[in-house]
């Protein structure tokens, strides 16, 4: 499984996911990883040049600045996140991340990508996410945990992808007791949380064991979804998303980033070495 994705990889990916490949899986350098972010980097500290392969053009956005951090939580580079929240502070000082700021407006983009400078849930807990696993605290993450905090506690209803944000904060978030009984609430959102055709599957909620949204499924339910991540590997060996790519350079962005979810996913429940 892994070799056939590993062809797949140097077939299509970005120099950036075949590096972060073989950090994981063939040994290679953290801070090879580490670079291939950084030339994503703009002159203010933030991330441009279609880093979240949905956002085009050259502006420092708040999904490039989720990106860049994830990539460096992945590889274990917290030092790297400095100029991300530098850029943080200044872009978004109330602790509330947008999805998109207008200053991309004359860039192309996702259709379903805003660009109106409005705070929210979706874009901040997963930021805030990224820093608390990184180990990175400051001003600036506890105006944005005490946003969160107040957007999880007041949703009655929410879409997949706020879900899995709101899930993803709850994970790293200290105050585990807090945590738990809002994954409880959150637990019983996800029926009212489904759209068709969003790609998200029981995985995306509950990403390694220890997730809190594991508990929202059975042993049986959970096994076959894992089932189902397993054989969904392709013929060229890399796994498809399941949205659409707004323009023919996203797939195979995107489907290298997939398959990498997708082996560390896999790997992290013991379905493979």
């Amino acid at each position: 499984m892994i070799e056939r994705a590993r062809n797949f990889i140097w077939h299509n990916a970005r120099t950036l996911e075949q590096r972060w490949f073989e950090h994981a899986f063939d040994g290679g350098s953290a801070q090879a990883v580490v670079q291939a972010v950084l030339a994503y980097r703009n002159d203010d500290g933030g991330y441009g040049y279609a880093l979240e392969p949905d956002h085009r053009g050259p502006t420092s956005q708040p999904l490039h600045a989720l990106r860049a951090l994830q990539v460096f939580g992945e590889v274990g580079a917290p030092e790297a996140a400095e100029s991300v929240v530098t850029w943080l502070e200044t872009t978004c000082p109330d602790g509330s991340v947008p999805f998109g700021l207008s200053t991309s407006k004359d860039h192309p983009k996702a259709p379903w990508v805003e660009a109106d400078d409005q705070g929210g849930l979706l874009l901040t807990a997963q930021i805030a996410a990224a820093l608390l696993a990184l180990g990175i605290g400051g001003r600036w993450l506890d105006k944005a945990t005490e946003y969160c905090w107040r957007k999880i506690d007041e949703l009655t209803e929410t879409h997949p992808y706020e879900l899995r944000a709101a899930v993803m904060f709850l994970d790293e978030v200290p105050d585990r007791k807090r945590a738990e009984l809002a994954a409880e609430k959150l637990g019983r959102l996800i029926p009212h949380a489904y759209e068709e055709d969003e790609g998200l599957a029981m995985h995306h909620y509950a990403a390694k064991p220890t997730s809190l949204a594991r508990a929202w499924y059975t042993d049986d339910e959970f096994d076959k979804g894992l089932d189902e991540l397993q054989h969904g590997q392709q013929e060229d060996g890399g796994w498809n998303f399941g949205f659409p790519a707004f323009t023919p350079i996203t797939h195979f962005e995107w489907r290298s980033i997939t398959t990498i979810d997708a082996l560390l996913t896999l790997g992290r429940y013991g379905r493979i070495s």
